[in-house]
């Protein structure tokens, strides 16, 4: 391995580190806890090494955002995979979608609450977050009904998706029927 190809590898490590840190302190006392202070104390290098890799909290926020996309992405397509029939797919995927909000508070906030400073539905969109959206395309699609433009129903879905999850997570919404409003979604918005 040459010089050049071991400092590369080095810095791709400080970068997912970082990254990994950022999330966990972020998940574990929120976002406000996530200074470049604190994460260049925790990963044991100084400021301007973390400086080096991200101009600041931002563009950490929207590294978390991009490797939560690709989380989320394969979560869908794992339960969706699995799942027979149309109606099974898209009750699957909601289900999946919910729960990854549900288990990943301060990721998702970073994927769709917080500025990462990410393009979202533009060509500068990143790939991990084209390929998120491409994983809810993909199922629902298949299920959007005549006359109906595809991205547009998984738009729509997606929202109320996310609707439902923040009001979940924010206790606006009674945590017994989650289940009965995951049902009603699909039945109601889906064309099966």
């Amino acid at each position: 391995m040459s010089v050049q190809e071991r400092k590369e590898r080095d810095r791709a490590d400080r970068e997912r580190l970082i990254v990994a840190t950022a999330r966990e302190l972020a998940e574990r006392q929120g976002w406000d806890a996530v200074t470049t202070r604190r994460l260049a104390e925790r990963i044991e290098y100084s400021q301007p090494v973390l400086y080096s890799h991200f101009r600041g909290k931002r563009e950490i926020i929207g590294a978390v955002a991009i490797q939560g996309a690709a989380e989320m992405a394969v979560a869908l397509r794992a339960s969706t995979a699995a799942a027979d029939g149309p109606r099974a797919r898209v009750t699957a995927l909601a289900r999946a979608y919910l729960d990854f909000a549900t288990r990943n508070p301060a990721v998702y906030d970073a994927m769709f609450q917080l500025d990462g400073g990410l393009a979202f539905a533009e060509e500068a969109t990143p790939e991990p977050l084209k390929d998120a959206f491409a994983a809810l395309l993909e199922c629902l699609g298949e299920v959007a009904g005549d006359g109906v433009h595809p991205g547009l129903f998984t738009e729509v879905f997606w929202a109320a998706l996310h609707g439902l999850a923040t009001l979940t997570r924010a206790g606006r919404l009674p945590p017994g029927d989650a289940e009965r409003r995951t049902e009603l979604l699909v039945d109601r918005l889906a064309v099966l």
